[in-house]
């Protein structure tokens, strides 16, 4: 028995060594500065084409963010008209950014005809520009979040607002380090979170449950 104490007392030891080495490496993981993004409230951007584009493709992200305590905004660059249901997917929208924690005050929708709802019509990226560098600066954003490259979907609408962030950012008329892109990540369960990426290389991985938001009319579109 007394070999067996010091045993147990070393063992014992090491257990809680072992606790709270885990425990420092996930806050220090969890921080901002460790996921590459700004700190806790800072003002971050979320650029969508549609109403259903915050839950559909960018609700991790979002719940990553709030969890980082980052202050959310959305601009939305149109009303989503394409079926005539604008108003109906507006209030969605409203709803949906209710849910995931965006103030409903940090909220805009863009109605011009320039940014029609239509997979048919390629927004002109400089005049999406000079409308989100307006919000940018009006707003004190710091972190841009938007669609990759190929718009997650394909949809020209959503890849002209990329081509319009990458613009901006290529010009130097964004906050340094403020731009980043929603990319694709398949993970071992199957799920497919979207990952905040910077230009041109990733910059974190807010790897979340997805929110699944169902509103009356989204069964149907992009």
């Amino acid at each position: 028995m007394e070999v067996a104490a010091p045993l147990l007392c070393l063992a014992a030891a090491v257990l809680v060594w072992g606790v709270l080495w885990v425990w420092g490496s996930w806050e220090r993981m969890t921080r901002p500065e460790q996921a590459g993004l700004p700190g806790g409230g800072s003002r971050t951007l979320l650029v969508t084409a549609h109403p259903d584009d915050e839950a559909m493709f960018f609700a991790p992200t979002i719940l990553g963010l709030a969890r980082l305590r980052h202050q959310l905004f959305l601009l939305c660059f149109s009303a989503g008209n394409y079926y005539n249901q604008g108003e109906i997917r507006k209030k969605e929208l409203l709803q949906s950014c209710d849910v995931l924690g965006i103030p409903l005050s940090n909220v805009m929708i863009i109605e011009n005809r320039d940014f029609p709802d239509d997979p048919d019509v390629r927004w002109d990226p400089e005049r999406a520009a000079d409308v989100l560098l307006r919000h940018v600066e009006a707003n004190g954003i710091k972190l841009v979040v938007t669609f990759d490259e190929g718009g997650v979907s394909g949809h020209s609408n959503h890849v002209a607002l990329n081509a319009a962030v990458r613009t901006l950012h290529a010009e130097g008329k964004l906050p340094k380090d403020a731009a980043a892109t929603e990319r694709h990540k398949q993970t071992p369960d199957g799920e497919q979170p979207y990952v905040p990426s910077g230009f041109p290389s990733p910059r974190s991985r807010l790897t979340m449950e997805a929110l699944v938001f169902a509103g009356g009319s989204r069964n149907q579109r992009d």
